[in-house]
């Protein structure tokens, strides 16, 4: 697994919190595919909140593009990009 800034793991971990961003837009912005996201997670957070955030995004569809609506995809925030 590569080694992220500071800076980075932070905009990691918050956009695998949130649930209109998909796993994908994360592997696109930081080649972490799913799997490896789990995995930072589990690296990077405490047991307890690592166990919250995989209840919350296990079989969401918000969190898989294939899976999203259309009317979910209203496209990125900007600031997703403001890294690359």
């Amino acid at each position: 697994m590569p080694t992220f800034s500071a800076e980075d793991t932070s905009r990691i971990i918050e956009m695998a919190w949130e649930d209109r961003t998909p796993f994908e837009a994360i592997e696109s912005l930081y080649g972490l595919g799913e799997p490896d996201v789990i995995r930072f997670m589990r690296a990077h957070l405490k047991p307890s909140s690592f166990k919250l955030w995989r209840a919350r995004v296990t079989g969401r569809a918000t969190k898989h593009q294939k899976l999203r609506s259309p009317a979910v995809d209203r496209g990125y925030c900007s600031t997703q990009y403001k890294h690359r």
